[in-house]
């Protein structure tokens, strides 16, 4: 498995750049080189209350919620969500969250 080291934290990834062991890696220094990676700039409440409302539910479910489910808790519009992450919920969303790569639609 790859390894990537940012900010003096070692993240190990599987082959498509999602965490290995999940939210147990996860911390503030994922959050930030998923963003650049992502080309998200700065972080914003909006995209903070994504990425708790994804991981309450896969801690929850142990799923992450289908992309209806995200909109609806969120309250924001898919479009929005889309917005705060250009590659998607199941990409760029889950993986900042720290949640496996989803099998699903999400």
């Amino acid at each position: 498995m790859p390894t990537i080291e940012h900010n003096g934290s070692s993240f190990t990834v599987d082959e498509d750049g999602f965490l290995t062991r999940g939210m147990e890696e996860w911390n503030e220094h994922w959050i930030d080189y998923v963003k650049g990676v992502e080309g998200i700039g700065d972080l914003t409440d909006e995209h903070r209350k994504v990425i708790d409302t994804l991981q309450d539910y896969y801690k929850k479910n142990g799923i992450a919620p289908m992309v209806r489910i995200l909109s609806k808790t969120t309250g924001f519009p898919l479009k929005r969500i889309y917005e705060l992450f250009p590659s998607g919920p199941g990409k760029g969303a889950c993986k900042m969250a720290g949640l496996p790569k989803p099998t699903g639609c999400v």
